[in-house]
């Protein structure tokens, strides 16, 4: 399975993930982020995205594990999944260049304003 993970760099880039070599998906609260959160599985490949005024898919990432409750969560309900580094893309690809492209008129990220 295929996932779009999304992050502001100054916050945790792909560059801060290859650094540490792997790291912990805590604290995601959108209930919808939550909800396909709970479904990923070891191996799965990740798309990792930089928001903010990067606005593009940089690199690949990879799940080290199924997802499990987050240990930071103390109500139980949030799930969290570790994440490891694979590669850098040679070239970003742009939101723009997304919704440009009809093979994704139906991912979720090309209906981000």
């Amino acid at each position: 399975m295929n996932w779009l993970f999304k992050e502001e760099p100054t916050h945790y880039s792909f560059d801060d993930l290859a650094r540490d070599g792997k790291t912990s998906w805590t604290g995601v609260k959108n209930p919808l982020a939550q909800k396909h959160l709970r479904g990923v599985k070891k191996g799965d490949q990740i798309f990792y995205y930089h928001t903010g005024d990067e606005k593009a898919v940089v690199a690949i990432a990879r799940a080290a594990g199924d997802a499990y409750p987050d240990p930071a969560d103390k109500s139980g309900k949030l799930y969290a999944v570790d994440v490891e580094p694979v590669k850098k893309l040679p070239s970003p690809v742009t939101l723009a260049a997304v919704k440009a492209d009809r093979r994704f008129a139906s991912f979720p990220l090309t209906r981000i304003p």
